[in-house]
């Protein structure tokens, strides 16, 4: 149990450091005396028990903020870089997105039978969003990528057919492959 205990103080220190320069949570420190962590955890905690009560339907609303913005805010960061690997979690997360956004309207009277729906949605949302989980992809490759891969073809384009001769013939010719 202390190792939880340990590994969460750790995450704690390690998010405080994090934001270290971030004036806008340093003023809320400053005023209210408590470190960054403790702030952003309470705010999680309070923006998730008001999804979960759902006061005036307020949870529909803070399910679809959270399914956007996180996702939304590193899909910016992903725009700035060069990297491919991000740019491909993030569309396969709006592909998972659109395809459940288009399952929840056409079924919307069986979705208020379940229970804490808009909680369980801005849970799974989030595991879909985080790049650590790996939801999204997972998602994708299980149960979107089999359906779509039986009415969706993609032709090579005339780069694609040139770039694989030109790689076959330095194949023949020198015995190495060009990756």
């Amino acid at each position: 149990m202390s190792d939880i205990g340990s590994s969460i103080q750790s995450q704690l220190k390690s998010f405080d450091t994090k934001f270290a320069g971030n004036n806008v949570l340093q003023q809320l420190e400053d005023k209210t005396k408590l470190p960054k962590s403790y702030l952003a955890v309470s705010a999680s905690f309070v923006y998730l028990l008001l999804i979960f009560i759902n006061v005036g339907g307020i949870g529909e609303i803070l399910a679809n903020i959270a399914g956007f913005a996180v996702p939304a805010y590193f899909s910016l960061f992903a725009l700035k870089t060069s990297d491919k690997q991000d740019d491909t979690e993030l569309l396969t997360y709006w592909i998972v997105f659109a395809f459940l956004n288009v399952i929840e309207f056409w079924s919307k009277a069986i979705l208020y039978l379940i229970p804490f729906y808009w909680f369980l949605k801005t849970i799974f949302l989030l595991y879909l969003a985080l790049p650590q989980t790996g939801g999204a992809t997972f998602i994708y490759k299980t149960i979107i990528a089999p359906v779509s891969d039986r009415y969706i073809v993609v032709k090579n384009k005339k780069s694609d057919d040139i770039r694989s001769a030109v790689n076959e013939a330095a194949g023949k010719t020198t015995g190495a492959q060009i990756h």
